[in-house]
């Protein structure tokens, strides 16, 4: 038996230490550099190596960047509860009305994770551009009688490029949720005389609870930590917190405060994370 063990033993540390070293290496060690970043303290272009809170005090006493904040939250929030309304006919449709063309339709739907983020950003600033697809169809359709600004740098362009952006990451686990639901439920729900919506709310909904919050959550995260699309596509005033983290670390050279940002935005993923892996999130990641 002790030899038998120890072969097991030995295929054990195999197999867990290369992607734990990877993850230490890569993961682990950057992210602690990070956060020991943000707790110390800036002075003109040095950085004074002493512990200090006074980058969290900054972050919660100035007006501007609580605004920020809260903005980030108030956006990502909503571009997760428009995906999540857009996904969810689509993934049921996958699911359980696609048939020979899933295939295809999934491909489709992952067909824009194969280009590049900044093509994808950039096929909207032509789409919503004063010059671009939409102001051309609405001129030329006489319902706008010279190509409108409206449609471009604001919180309006923004989400929706967002929107369209992270779709995918909530389709996916979205049908693979739809595709575990087991039929014989929504029979049995039927058979009882139960309507298609509230079999929809009392049966589907909590069964596949857990796929819609993980997308819930890969939409949410990404959006926080998103700096592309507001630069590019929103207004001038319509930053996010990870457009003041490239700014801090780029321009103003203050690593201390832009991994102040950072770590903000870390805790409050952290805590949603916290929240939501009670309801099976993780396992549908």
């Amino acid at each position: 038996m002790a030899e038998n063990a120890k072969p097991k033993r030995l295929g054990f540390w195999f197999t867990f230490l290369p992607p734990f070293a990877w993850m230490t290496v890569l993961y682990f060690v950057p992210l602690v550099a990070l956060l020991t970043y943000a707790f110390q303290r800036h002075e003109y272009v040095r950085i004074i190596h002493e512990f200090t809170w006074e980058n969290f005090q900054q972050i919660a006493t100035n007006p501007g960047y609580r605004n920020t904040l809260w903005r980030t939250l108030w956006i990502a929030n909503l571009v997760t509860l428009i995906d999540t309304l857009l996904a969810l006919p689509v993934a049921w449709f996958l699911a359980f009305h696609a048939g020979r063309f899933k295939r295809t339709l999934m491909i489709l739907v992952l067909l824009p994770l194969w280009s590049s983020y900044l093509v994808r950003v950039f096929a909207w600033r032509i789409i919503l551009g004063y010059n671009g697809v939409l102001n051309g169809f609405l001129v030329h359709t006489g319902i706008l009688r010279e190509p409108s600004t409206l449609f471009l740098y604001n919180k309006f362009s923004m989400v929706l490029t967002l929107c369209y952006i992270w779709l995918p990451f909530m389709v996916l686990p979205l049908t693979t949720a739809f595709e575990r639901l087991p039929t014989r439920l929504l029979e049995a729900s039927a058979d009882l005389g139960a309507r298609p919506f509230t079999t929809f709310r009392r049966v589907t909904i909590p069964l596949v609870l857990p796929g819609l919050l993980a997308g819930g959550l890969s939409v949410f995260s990404l959006t926080m930590g998103d700096y592309i699309t507001p630069s590019l596509i929103g207004g001038a005033g319509d930053i996010l917190v990870g457009n003041l983290v490239a700014s801090q670390f780029g321009v103003a050279a203050n690593w201390p405060l832009g991994s102040a940002f950072a770590a903000v935005v870390l805790v409050v993923i952290f805590c949603v994370m916290a929240l939501l892996s009670r309801k099976g999130v993780l396992e549908n990641l």
